[in-house]
């Protein structure tokens, strides 16, 4: 029996020599620039000796500023894959004309589409607004970390090896050519029998878990630390986005899980879930993409309305009109994002009423979208309005996200949707609210807590190029794709025959090109920051004069965050110590106990990746070897209680009374 087990197949699956792209000349190319730049980063950084204290204080850290920031960089780095794959589809969609098929085969473009969306929403939204979550969250309620501190260091490092596996595809094998969410039977095994959906499969799988387990994290650290007086309607109000979202992630994820397991069997041991046999039902899975795929969206937009209206307040120097009316907004937005999934499958011919249901709670859920923005244009009425950076921002969002979901009302009616379904309309309308709402919040809020957390402000000039540059550029990239869908053409199309069309596809691209140009600003602005920092350093802690908790603190904070625990009597907590004529204790410092960090997160994300790819390649012994030792390490992890320290008394003196010197040298 042992004479017929071919020991290569064992090992190796159906990894050979033939998954590396050495045919596509686009990749080979894009393999060595990462190469030649991936060399040079590693050797700056063992030339200036950096991985010690990038290990120490990065890696293995469990201080959520640390591992917010890390957030943000690894959305940031994953915005320029996402938007390298959207220039080539402009490029493409503007040459690809009668004759000319482009530069871009059918199968390599399907994969840059599929590749586009996923990364977009899993590994640029998410990190980005878990990123900001994770930062401000703890300081804004009076927090010394968050509840469960290694179970964020794991959340970040599983959703990372996530990203990773995502980008390991483009060299090693292909992406899924799906779509960003796979419905069958395209995404079935007859159709797609290669290893491009089990890329898409596990590096959502590894995310996903840390996307979950950071939901947990963060709503028992809203529900159980906060300062004492702030009861739930003292919590600022990005703090109840941020609950509210996280909220939405526990009941939503669960379901994406389940859907993404159930495909895998499909495909591995030809269960038929989603078959359109043996009982099998492809629409289900569609139902149920969907059931999660829904909140997905507002998962992202709920945390950058709180950003909004902790902009507008600070920014327009008065308390925000409607307190509670947002909070309310924000609850039922909540609640209604679970009854408005089927929208996005009217044609799918579940008859006249349940379309008329989902078509009327999706009308009903921009109510108290609407409620938020008349609070912040009351907020704004007769405020003292300082237009910086992140008001402009705010300012762009308004605009911008009004226009797209008034389009989205438009695609509520089903009759309406019968005909601009899978057209390029309703691509303009999601990058309209996705754009408009959470890349201009995340820009907004980049440039509000930038200070906060590197002590020095963002450069003004090249931060108003990036945001005319996204502002002009998004209008003309969209603009034309909207005027596209009446016309009925259709989406995820690689060449077009009617010659009329051409035109504004070259618009889109240019408008593509002016949206590089604000990341490039964008990028140039950190850069100019970092060397003009001594002109831009912010000594108070409060550059911006703002309201809430984290401006009390020093920039960037300790990182115990507060020597004392404060006390809360106001929903804009720090304006009101202000002007009550808060004074900083300057002694009776104590010990202060804070979380030790651990390497154990890391270590066990990259051996859930490795099971992973071992599983996408059908390597199953080393799929069984790698779990055995993944147990093996979370079981050691398990033993060790060496799990915090203490920082003495002594150390927060001299912390402190550091400040104290700093701040009065500038009064």
């Amino acid at each position: 029996m042992l004479d017929h087990i071919d020991l290569t197949k064992l090992i190796f699956g159906r990894l050979s020599w033939d998954a590396i792209p050495f045919h596509e000349p686009i990749l080979l190319v894009t393999f060595g620039m990462v190469v030649l730049g991936g060399g040079a980063v590693l050797g700056l950084m063992t030339y200036f000796r950096v991985w010690g204290t990038l290990w120490r204080d990065w890696i293995t850290s469990i201080d959520h500023k640390k591992i917010g920031i890390m957030y943000m960089i690894l959305g940031l780095i994953m915005l320029m894959r996402g938007f390298a794959d959207a220039l080539m589809m402009r490029a493409q969609q503007a040459i690809a004309f009668g004759d000319n098929p482009g530069f871009l085969p059918p199968h390599h473009y399907d994969q840059v589409f599929t590749a586009h969306g996923v990364i977009m929403i899993f590994f640029v939204a998410m990190p980005l607004v878990t990123g900001l979550m994770n930062y401000v969250v703890p300081l804004q309620i009076g927090a010394r970390d968050v509840a469960f501190p290694f179970l964020n260091n794991f959340s970040f490092w599983m959703t990372t090896f996530g990203a990773m596996l995502t980008m390991a595809s483009l060299f090693v094998g292909e992406f899924a050519r799906t779509g960003w969410l796979a419905y069958p039977p395209l995404s079935g095994i007859l159709a797609s029998p290669g290893v491009g959906v089990d890329y898409y499969i596990w590096s959502l799988q590894v995310a996903g878990v840390g996307t979950l387990l950071s939901g947990v994290n963060l709503i028992a650290t809203i529900v159980k630390m906060r300062a004492p007086g702030m009861d739930m309607m003292k919590m600022p109000v990005f703090t109840w986005t941020a609950l509210c979202t996280n909220v939405l992630i526990v009941a939503a994820f669960p379901i994406l899980t389940a859907v993404l397991a159930m495909l895998s069997l499909d495909r591995v041991f030809d269960t038929n879930f989603f078959t359109n046999d043996m009982g099998g039902n492809a629409m289900m899975y569609v139902n149920l993409i969907w059931i999660w795929g829904h909140p997905e969206v507002y998962i992202l937009i709920l945390p950058l309305f709180g950003v909004f209206s902790e902009v507008v307040s600070t920014f327009s120097a008065k308390r925000l009109f409607g307190y509670t009316s947002m909070v309310y907004a924000t609850v039922v937005i909540t609640i209604l994002s679970y009854l408005v999934w089927l929208h996005h499958f009217f044609t799918m011919g579940s008859g006249a009423s349940v379309n008329s249901f989902f078509g009327i709670t999706t009308m009903i859920i921009s109510i108290p979208t609407g409620a938020k923005i008349f609070n912040w244009l009351f907020t704004m009425y007769r405020g003292r309005i300082r237009f910086e950076l992140p008001m402009m921002w705010t300012m762009g969002f308004m605009v911008t996200f009004v226009i797209g979901g008034m389009t989205g009302v438009l695609l509520a009616v089903p009759p309406a949707d019968f005909v601009l379904h899978n057209s390029l309309f309703l691509i303009a309308h999601f990058h309209n609210v996705i754009i408009g709402g959470v890349v201009f919040g995340v820009f907004a809020a980049i440039n509000y807590w930038f200070p906060k957390a590197f002590g020095f402000k963002l450069d003004v000039f090249w931060g108003k190029c990036s945001f005319w540059f996204w502002l002009v550029g998004f209008w003309m990239a969209f603009m034309p794709l909207y005027v596209l869908g009446l016309m009925g053409v259709t989406r995820r199309m690689s060449q077009f025959q009617d010659p009329s069309l051409q035109i504004w596809f070259q618009i889109a691209a240019v408008g593509a090109l002016l949206i590089a140009a604000g990341v490039g600003s964008m990028f140039m602005q950190f850069y100019v920051s970092f060397k003009r920092r001594e002109q831009l350093r912010d000594v108070t802690g409060d550059p911006w004069n703002g309201r809430t908790l984290e401006w009390s603190t020093s920039s960037p904070p300790p990182d115990y965050n507060f020597a004392f625990t404060p006390r809360v009597h106001d929903n804009d907590t720090w304006a009101d110590m202000k002007k009550n004529g808060y004074k900083r204790p300057l002694k009776g410092y104590t010990a202060i106990h804070m979380p030790k960090n651990t390497a154990a997160g890391f270590i066990i994300s990259a051996l859930s990746a490795a099971i992973g790819f071992c599983l996408i390649w059908h390597m199953w012994l080393g799929a069984a070897v790698v779990f055995v030792v993944m147990m093996a390490a979370i079981i050691i992890h398990t033993f060790n209680y060496k799990r915090d320290f203490y920082i003495s008394a002594e150390e927060v003196t001299r912390t402190e009374e550091a400040r104290t010197r700093l701040l009065e040298s500038h009064v």
